[in-house]
């Protein structure tokens, strides 16, 4: 595997404004649409892999064909496995809060091998106060681990799937993980410590999303997953993002976390998803993540 330059490989500038020194960035002078300019479509591809995540603002113009459009630059789009898409769309997502927020920290749909290589997420209507978005360097935690628990984390396989209970709001007053044994379930093996596809660095795969690890009890798996968590979203390793309508976040999703603050109260939320799938994880002794369970339509 070829690790890429984070510096540009075409001659466009970007106005890139760093947002915090772990990750963050935001774009300005950019309208985002289908049809950039390819060294642009490149410029920005290399600003989400050197900064995680990145932001523009403003793009009130974009509606839900111009957002799946814009993703498709970044690579093929695809649906949520679980999740109902928007009507009139190939795979929107829509977020309202009223009915699910995701206000836990996770990576997006690492119960599936070939999960999201990049998430890109619309602003449709935005509290007066709250509801912002923290990301966490999942990279970056990795470094800051000590040799002996990277020796360690460079080992560990862990289980991840959608059959359990996420923390965060209830659905129109019924529990979230009531509503989730209803969706159709997967189990995957990711390895805890994934080469990323295209820079070749080091990141921590975990989040809510996890189970346990294998070959661990549940008690065991539970320490060490806080203990691996806790480095990934020290405050130190995140940028958190006020949001303001027509605002657009694009994040590199094999090397962030992120969590929704829940703290707006009754106040409207709704943003709105599109998924650019990636490869299986790959960990640092070559093996690839395995779906071990999934429908049985699909596993037929």
């Amino acid at each position: 595997m070829t690790a890429i330059s984070h510096r540009p490989a075409t001659k466009a500038c970007l106005d890139i404004r760093p947002l915090a020194p772990s990750l963050g960035a935001e774009i300005h002078g950019v309208t985002l649409a289908g049809d950039l300019p390819p060294a642009t479509v490149e410029a920005i591809r290399q600003a989400i892999f050197r900064y995680k995540v990145v932001f523009f603002r403003g793009q009130h113009h974009l509606d839900d064909r111009g957002q799946e459009a814009f993703a498709r630059l970044l690579g093929p789009i695809a649906p949520h496995p679980t999740a109902s898409i928007v009507e009139g769309t190939e795979t929107i997502q829509n977020f309202d809060a009223k009915d699910f927020l995701a206000s836990f920290w996770h990576t997006d749909v690492t119960f599936i091998d070939r999960y999201p290589q990049f998430s890109v997420l619309r602003g449709v209507v935005i509290p007066p106060l709250g509801g912002d978005t923290v990301w966490a360097n999942t990279v970056a935690a990795y470094g800051a681990l000590p040799r002996e628990l990277q020796a360690l984390a460079d080992r560990l396989w862990a289980l991840h799937t959608n059959d359990r209970e996420y923390p965060g709001r209830q659905a129109n007053g019924v529990p979230l993980e009531r509503l989730l044994r209803d969706h159709a379930k997967y189990e995957t093996e990711q390895p805890l410590v994934q080469i990323h596809p295209y820079t070749g660095e080091r990141a921590l795969i975990l989040g809510d999303i996890f189970r346990r690890f294998i070959g661990y009890d549940g008690e065991t798996s539970d320490l060490l997953f806080r203990l691996f968590q806790r480095y990934i979203t020290r405050l130190e390793n995140t940028v958190r993002w006020r949001w303001a309508e027509g605002d657009v976040a694009v994040w590199d999703n094999r090397a962030t976390q992120h969590r929704a603050l829940d703290d707006f109260g009754a106040a409207p939320r709704i943003v709105r998803r599109v998924l650019v799938p990636g490869e299986p994880g790959i960990g640092v002794d070559g093996r690839r993540s395995v779906t071990r369970r999934k429908p049985e339509a699909l596993a037929a």
